[in-house]
Protein backbone atom coordinates (compact mmCIF):
# COMPACT_ATOMS: atom_id res chain seq x y z
CA UNK A 1 0.00 0.00 0.00
CA UNK A 2 1.82 3.39 -1.27
CA UNK A 3 -0.02 5.84 1.39
CA UNK A 4 1.67 8.56 -0.64
CA UNK A 5 -0.19 7.61 -3.74
CA UNK A 6 -3.53 7.35 -1.71
CA UNK A 7 -3.15 10.34 -0.29
CA UNK A 8 -2.89 12.17 -3.44
CA UNK A 9 -5.92 10.36 -4.92
CA UNK A 10 -8.03 11.51 -1.82
CA UNK A 11 -7.18 14.98 -1.80
CA UNK A 12 -10.42 17.39 -1.17
CA UNK A 13 -9.83 19.50 -3.71
CA UNK A 14 -12.26 22.37 -2.84
CA UNK A 15 -10.40 22.92 0.31
CA UNK A 16 -7.18 24.26 -0.26
CA UNK A 17 -4.90 27.01 0.91
CA UNK A 18 -3.80 28.19 4.79
CA UNK A 19 -7.82 29.84 5.52
CA UNK A 20 -9.79 27.05 6.12
CA UNK A 21 -13.43 27.99 8.02
CA UNK A 22 -15.78 26.03 9.11
CA UNK A 23 -18.21 27.44 6.43
CA UNK A 24 -16.15 26.06 3.80
CA UNK A 25 -15.81 22.49 5.02
CA UNK A 26 -19.40 22.29 6.28
CA UNK A 27 -20.58 21.34 2.07
CA UNK A 28 -18.21 18.49 2.36
CA UNK A 29 -19.10 16.94 5.55
CA UNK A 30 -22.93 17.19 4.70
CA UNK A 31 -21.80 14.26 1.43
CA UNK A 32 -20.66 11.84 3.72
CA UNK A 33 -22.30 8.49 3.59
CA UNK A 34 -24.62 7.53 5.91
CA UNK A 35 -22.02 5.52 7.72
CA UNK A 36 -21.09 8.87 9.55
CA UNK A 37 -22.70 10.43 12.24
CA UNK A 38 -22.53 14.44 11.92
CA UNK A 39 -23.74 16.39 14.74
CA UNK A 40 -23.09 19.84 16.45
CA UNK A 41 -21.64 19.29 20.12
CA UNK A 42 -21.53 22.99 21.29
CA UNK A 43 -20.63 26.53 20.01
CA UNK A 44 -17.83 28.75 20.23
CA UNK A 45 -17.29 32.19 22.02
CA UNK A 46 -19.77 34.05 19.23
CA UNK A 47 -22.17 31.07 19.02
CA UNK A 48 -21.01 28.96 15.88
CA UNK A 49 -21.07 25.20 15.93
CA UNK A 50 -18.34 23.39 16.73
CA UNK A 51 -19.45 19.62 14.43
CA UNK A 52 -18.17 16.40 15.64
CA UNK A 53 -18.25 13.59 13.42
CA UNK A 54 -18.32 9.84 14.30
CA UNK A 55 -17.36 6.71 12.53
CA UNK A 56 -17.04 3.22 13.08
CA UNK A 57 -18.52 0.78 15.69
CA UNK A 58 -16.02 -0.98 16.97
CA UNK A 59 -14.41 -1.19 20.18
CA UNK A 60 -11.03 1.19 20.46
CA UNK A 61 -11.98 5.03 20.73
CA UNK A 62 -9.90 7.45 18.56
CA UNK A 63 -10.94 11.48 19.84
CA UNK A 64 -9.27 13.75 17.74
CA UNK A 65 -9.64 17.73 16.86
CA UNK A 66 -7.99 20.03 14.76
CA UNK A 67 -7.48 24.06 14.48
CA UNK A 68 -7.73 24.26 18.30
CA UNK A 69 -5.59 27.33 17.13
CA UNK A 70 -7.91 29.37 14.37
CA UNK A 71 -5.04 29.94 11.70
CA UNK A 72 -3.51 25.86 11.59
CA UNK A 73 -5.80 24.53 9.46
CA UNK A 74 -2.94 22.20 7.66
CA UNK A 75 -3.98 19.17 9.58
CA UNK A 76 -7.95 20.07 9.15
CA UNK A 77 -7.16 19.81 5.50
CA UNK A 78 -5.36 16.37 5.97
CA UNK A 79 -8.40 15.08 8.23
CA UNK A 80 -10.88 16.00 5.57
CA UNK A 81 -8.53 13.88 3.08
CA UNK A 82 -8.44 11.16 5.61
CA UNK A 83 -12.36 11.18 6.09
CA UNK A 84 -12.71 11.07 2.32
CA UNK A 85 -11.01 8.17 2.25
CA UNK A 86 -12.95 6.76 4.67
CA UNK A 87 -16.02 8.14 2.87
CA UNK A 88 -14.86 5.48 -0.24
CA UNK A 89 -15.75 1.56 -0.55
CA UNK A 90 -12.33 0.80 0.55
CA UNK A 91 -10.66 -2.23 2.80
CA UNK A 92 -9.39 0.85 5.03
CA UNK A 93 -13.47 1.32 5.27
CA UNK A 94 -14.22 -1.89 6.46
CA UNK A 95 -11.16 -1.97 9.05
CA UNK A 96 -11.74 1.25 10.61
CA UNK A 97 -15.66 0.22 10.55
CA UNK A 98 -15.17 -3.39 12.47
CA UNK A 99 -11.90 -2.39 14.61
CA UNK A 100 -12.26 1.56 15.94
CA UNK A 101 -14.70 4.42 16.72
CA UNK A 102 -13.31 7.36 15.67
CA UNK A 103 -14.90 10.86 17.07
CA UNK A 104 -13.14 13.93 14.64
CA UNK A 105 -13.45 17.68 15.68
CA UNK A 106 -12.36 19.35 12.03
CA UNK A 107 -12.87 22.63 13.56
CA UNK A 108 -12.52 23.40 17.33
CA UNK A 109 -11.98 27.06 17.34
CA UNK A 110 -14.45 28.28 14.35
CA UNK A 111 -14.14 32.17 15.71
CA UNK A 112 -10.17 31.68 15.36
CA UNK A 113 -10.37 30.10 11.96
CA UNK A 114 -12.72 33.01 10.58
CA UNK A 115 -10.40 35.50 12.02
CA UNK A 116 -7.29 33.63 11.70
CA UNK A 117 -6.19 34.24 14.68
CA UNK A 118 -4.33 31.63 17.41
CA UNK A 119 -6.58 32.18 19.71
CA UNK A 120 -10.50 32.24 20.07
CA UNK A 121 -12.64 34.90 19.92
CA UNK A 122 -12.02 36.21 23.33
CA UNK A 123 -8.27 36.39 23.02
CA UNK A 124 -7.60 33.20 24.65
CA UNK A 125 -5.18 30.65 23.68
CA UNK A 126 -7.50 27.31 24.09
CA UNK A 127 -4.26 25.19 24.51
CA UNK A 128 -3.69 26.84 27.19
CA UNK A 129 -7.09 26.82 29.08
CA UNK A 130 -7.29 22.60 29.58
CA UNK A 131 -6.85 22.96 33.37
CA UNK A 132 -8.97 26.48 34.10
CA UNK A 133 -11.82 25.87 30.82
CA UNK A 134 -12.21 29.41 31.15
CA UNK A 135 -13.63 29.21 27.09
CA UNK A 136 -16.72 27.54 25.88
CA UNK A 137 -14.44 25.34 23.51
CA UNK A 138 -12.19 24.20 25.82
CA UNK A 139 -15.63 22.95 28.03
CA UNK A 140 -17.06 21.37 24.40
CA UNK A 141 -13.29 19.36 24.13
CA UNK A 142 -13.25 18.38 28.34
CA UNK A 143 -17.23 17.16 27.68
CA UNK A 144 -16.47 15.21 24.99
CA UNK A 145 -13.29 13.74 26.45
CA UNK A 146 -15.68 12.60 29.65
CA UNK A 147 -18.29 11.20 27.77
CA UNK A 148 -15.96 8.88 24.95
CA UNK A 149 -13.56 8.12 27.34
CA UNK A 150 -11.16 7.52 24.80
CA UNK A 151 -8.30 4.94 24.60
CA UNK A 152 -6.31 7.73 22.34
CA UNK A 153 -6.74 11.41 21.67
CA UNK A 154 -4.81 13.04 19.01
CA UNK A 155 -3.95 17.03 19.14
CA UNK A 156 -3.73 18.09 15.55
CA UNK A 157 -1.77 21.76 14.82
CA UNK A 158 0.77 23.46 12.69
CA UNK A 159 4.05 24.84 13.46
CA UNK A 160 5.52 27.67 12.03
CA UNK A 161 8.55 27.54 9.50
CA UNK A 162 11.58 28.38 12.08
CA UNK A 163 11.71 25.10 13.10
CA UNK A 164 13.96 22.15 11.65
CA UNK A 165 15.30 19.42 12.66
CA UNK A 166 18.51 19.31 15.11
CA UNK A 167 21.77 18.73 13.32
CA UNK A 168 19.93 18.05 9.83
CA UNK A 169 19.69 21.43 8.31
CA UNK A 170 16.10 20.58 7.28
CA UNK A 171 12.74 22.11 7.86
CA UNK A 172 10.85 19.66 10.36
CA UNK A 173 7.62 19.17 8.01
CA UNK A 174 6.47 16.67 10.51
CA UNK A 175 6.88 16.81 13.90
CA UNK A 176 5.14 15.05 17.41
CA UNK A 177 5.32 14.84 20.94
CA UNK A 178 4.31 12.32 23.69
CA UNK A 179 3.44 14.93 25.99
CA UNK A 180 4.60 14.85 29.82
CA UNK A 181 2.22 13.90 32.89
CA UNK A 182 4.53 15.88 35.51
CA UNK A 183 7.21 18.44 35.64
CA UNK A 184 10.00 15.65 36.12
CA UNK A 185 8.88 14.45 32.49
CA UNK A 186 9.10 11.22 33.50
CA UNK A 187 8.12 7.95 31.43
CA UNK A 188 5.52 5.92 32.07
CA UNK A 189 3.30 3.26 30.32
CA UNK A 190 0.64 6.10 29.37
CA UNK A 191 3.59 7.88 27.45
CA UNK A 192 5.02 4.34 25.89
CA UNK A 193 2.04 4.14 24.37
CA UNK A 194 1.40 7.35 22.44
CA UNK A 195 5.86 7.22 21.72
CA UNK A 196 4.87 3.36 20.01
CA UNK A 197 2.58 5.24 17.87
CA UNK A 198 4.88 8.05 17.32
CA UNK A 199 7.55 5.79 16.06
CA UNK A 200 4.99 3.91 13.14
CA UNK A 201 4.22 7.28 11.68
CA UNK A 202 8.28 8.32 12.11
CA UNK A 203 9.15 4.96 10.05
CA UNK A 204 6.52 5.19 7.49
CA UNK A 205 6.87 9.43 7.07
CA UNK A 206 10.25 8.22 6.82
CA UNK A 207 10.49 7.13 3.43
CA UNK A 208 8.45 9.84 2.06
CA UNK A 209 10.74 12.72 3.98
CA UNK A 210 13.39 11.21 4.99
CA UNK A 211 14.58 13.49 7.67
CA UNK A 212 12.77 15.58 7.73
CA UNK A 213 10.10 14.41 10.72
CA UNK A 214 11.11 16.24 14.10
CA UNK A 215 10.45 14.91 17.99
CA UNK A 216 8.78 18.48 19.99
CA UNK A 217 9.97 19.59 23.19
CA UNK A 218 7.90 18.22 26.06
CA UNK A 219 8.12 20.69 29.02
CA UNK A 220 5.26 20.17 31.41
CA UNK A 221 1.79 22.35 31.40
CA UNK A 222 -1.05 21.50 33.05
CA UNK A 223 -2.86 23.70 31.23
CA UNK A 224 -2.06 22.28 27.48
CA UNK A 225 -4.40 20.05 26.54
CA UNK A 226 -1.91 17.16 25.49
CA UNK A 227 -0.20 17.67 29.53
CA UNK A 228 -3.62 17.68 30.82
CA UNK A 229 -4.77 14.28 29.18
CA UNK A 230 -1.38 12.35 29.71
CA UNK A 231 -1.87 13.40 33.66
CA UNK A 232 -5.36 11.73 33.16
CA UNK A 233 -3.81 8.89 31.78
CA UNK A 234 -5.16 8.77 28.09
CA UNK A 235 -2.02 8.81 25.47
CA UNK A 236 -2.21 11.56 23.78
CA UNK A 237 -0.55 12.65 20.64
CA UNK A 238 0.47 16.43 19.33
CA UNK A 239 0.44 16.70 15.84
CA UNK A 240 2.74 19.29 14.08
CA UNK A 241 2.29 20.03 10.19
CA UNK A 242 5.45 22.53 9.33
CA UNK A 243 7.20 23.51 6.32
CA UNK A 244 8.04 21.37 3.29
CA UNK A 245 10.27 22.83 0.36
CA UNK A 246 8.00 26.03 -1.45
CA UNK A 247 4.53 24.79 0.04
CA UNK A 248 3.56 27.74 1.94
CA UNK A 249 -0.17 26.76 1.49
CA UNK A 250 0.34 23.97 3.02
CA UNK A 251 -1.20 21.56 0.60
CA UNK A 252 1.55 18.76 0.08
CA UNK A 253 2.24 19.06 3.87
CA UNK A 254 -2.03 17.87 4.28
CA UNK A 255 -0.69 14.26 2.34
CA UNK A 256 2.39 13.59 5.09
CA UNK A 257 -0.61 14.45 7.67
CA UNK A 258 -2.73 12.02 5.77
CA UNK A 259 -0.23 9.64 5.80
CA UNK A 260 0.91 10.04 9.62
CA UNK A 261 -3.09 9.29 10.79
CA UNK A 262 -3.29 6.10 8.77
CA UNK A 263 -0.15 4.81 10.29
CA UNK A 264 -0.84 5.49 13.51
CA UNK A 265 -4.75 4.19 13.33
CA UNK A 266 -2.23 0.81 12.18
CA UNK A 267 -0.26 1.24 14.83
CA UNK A 268 -3.01 1.28 17.64
CA UNK A 269 -4.53 -1.77 16.01
CA UNK A 270 -1.22 -3.81 16.71
CA UNK A 271 -1.35 -2.61 20.55
CA UNK A 272 1.96 -4.18 21.28
CA UNK A 273 4.52 -2.10 22.87
CA UNK A 274 8.28 -2.75 22.24
CA UNK A 275 11.33 -3.11 24.73
CA UNK A 276 13.08 0.10 23.09
CA UNK A 277 10.23 1.94 22.64
CA UNK A 278 11.36 4.75 24.40
CA UNK A 279 15.13 4.56 22.93
CA UNK A 280 13.63 4.74 19.54
CA UNK A 281 11.34 7.67 20.11
CA UNK A 282 14.58 9.39 21.26
CA UNK A 283 16.71 9.13 18.63
CA UNK A 284 13.95 11.23 16.66
CA UNK A 285 15.49 14.52 16.23
CA UNK A 286 14.36 17.18 18.28
CA UNK A 287 13.02 20.70 16.78
CA UNK A 288 14.77 23.55 16.68
CA UNK A 289 13.48 27.20 15.71
CA UNK A 290 16.55 27.65 13.67
CA UNK A 291 15.48 28.70 10.40
CA UNK A 292 14.01 32.13 8.64
CA UNK A 293 12.27 32.10 5.31
CA UNK A 294 15.37 34.16 3.88
CA UNK A 295 18.69 34.19 4.70
CA UNK A 296 21.08 37.02 2.36
CA UNK A 297 24.72 37.14 3.07
CA UNK A 298 27.70 38.59 2.37
CA UNK A 299 26.03 41.90 2.03
CA UNK A 300 27.86 45.84 2.16
CA UNK A 301 26.12 47.97 4.48
CA UNK A 302 27.22 51.44 5.41
CA UNK A 303 26.43 51.91 8.82
CA UNK A 304 27.47 55.44 11.18
CA UNK A 305 29.46 56.00 7.68
CA UNK A 306 31.12 52.81 8.34
CA UNK A 307 31.22 49.66 5.79
CA UNK A 308 30.74 46.18 6.77
CA UNK A 309 30.00 43.14 5.23
CA UNK A 310 27.20 41.38 7.28
CA UNK A 311 24.00 38.85 7.11
CA UNK A 312 20.81 39.23 7.45
CA UNK A 313 17.47 37.70 7.49
CA UNK A 314 13.52 37.87 6.43
CA UNK A 315 10.76 36.02 7.97
CA UNK A 316 6.68 36.20 6.73
CA UNK A 317 4.54 37.04 8.28
CA UNK A 318 0.57 35.85 7.89
CA UNK A 319 -1.99 38.70 7.22
CA UNK A 320 -5.67 37.61 6.30
CA UNK A 321 -7.05 40.09 3.27
CA UNK A 322 -10.11 39.57 1.63
CA UNK A 323 -10.37 36.12 2.39
CA UNK A 324 -7.19 35.09 1.86
CA UNK A 325 -3.90 34.85 3.46
CA UNK A 326 -1.04 37.34 2.00
CA UNK A 327 2.58 36.26 3.07
CA UNK A 328 4.61 39.74 4.33
CA UNK A 329 8.58 40.03 4.73
CA UNK A 330 10.07 41.74 7.14
CA UNK A 331 13.67 41.90 8.40
CA UNK A 332 14.18 39.85 11.44
CA UNK A 333 17.41 39.39 11.96
CA UNK A 334 20.91 41.27 11.64
CA UNK A 335 24.13 39.57 12.37
CA UNK A 336 25.54 36.57 13.73
CA UNK A 337 23.57 34.04 11.63
CA UNK A 338 26.43 30.58 11.86
CA UNK A 339 23.50 28.90 13.28
CA UNK A 340 20.73 29.44 10.95
CA UNK A 341 19.68 28.15 8.22
CA UNK A 342 17.02 29.85 5.43
CA UNK A 343 14.64 27.91 3.03
CA UNK A 344 15.90 30.35 0.87
CA UNK A 345 18.97 31.54 1.01
CA UNK A 346 20.90 33.94 -1.21
CA UNK A 347 24.84 35.25 -1.80
CA UNK A 348 24.88 38.92 -2.13
CA UNK A 349 28.42 39.04 -3.29
CA UNK A 350 29.62 41.89 -1.26
CA UNK A 351 26.92 44.09 -3.31
CA UNK A 352 25.60 47.11 -1.44
CA UNK A 353 22.18 47.27 0.31
CA UNK A 354 19.63 50.19 -0.13
CA UNK A 355 16.45 50.48 1.02
CA UNK A 356 14.25 53.54 2.24
CA UNK A 357 17.39 55.82 1.51
CA UNK A 358 19.52 54.19 3.53
CA UNK A 359 22.29 51.40 3.47
CA UNK A 360 21.76 48.78 6.04
CA UNK A 361 18.29 46.68 6.76
CA UNK A 362 16.49 47.59 10.23
CA UNK A 363 14.61 45.03 11.89
CA UNK A 364 10.85 45.02 11.54
CA UNK A 365 11.29 47.33 7.78
CA UNK A 366 9.66 45.31 4.98
CA UNK A 367 12.22 43.07 2.60
CA UNK A 368 12.04 45.10 -0.63
CA UNK A 369 15.59 46.27 -1.48
CA UNK A 370 17.98 46.66 -3.72
CA UNK A 371 21.75 45.34 -3.98
CA UNK A 372 24.40 47.73 -6.10
CA UNK A 373 20.77 49.55 -7.64
CA UNK A 374 20.43 46.90 -9.80
CA UNK A 375 19.11 43.67 -7.86
CA UNK A 376 15.98 44.37 -6.85
CA UNK A 377 13.93 42.48 -3.78
CA UNK A 378 10.20 42.52 -3.77
CA UNK A 379 8.79 40.75 -0.37
CA UNK A 380 11.68 38.92 -0.17
CA UNK A 381 12.49 37.54 -3.46
CA UNK A 382 14.97 38.40 -6.38
CA UNK A 383 12.70 39.74 -9.08
CA UNK A 384 13.89 38.85 -12.32
CA UNK A 385 15.07 41.90 -14.66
Amino acid sequence: MNLLDIAKQNLVSEIKGRYVTLEMILPFLKTLTTDFKLEVVGQSALGKDIPLVTFGRGSKKLLMWSQMHGNESTTTKGLLDFLHYLNSDSVFNTFIKENFTLYMVPILNPDGAEAYTRVNANEVDLNRDAFNLSQPESKVLRKLVEQIQPDYCFNLHDQRTIFGTIGLQKPATMSFLAPAYNEEREVNDVRLKAMHVINKMYDNLQGVIPDQIGRFDDSFNINCIGDYLTAQQIPTILFEAGHFQDDYERDTVRKFVFIALISAVYAINENVIVDNDLEKYLTIPQNSPHFFDFIYKNVKIIENNQKKIINFAAQYSELLENGKVIFEARIAKVGDLEENVGHCEFDGANKLFSAENINFPKIGQKADFYLDNLLKFCNGLKINN
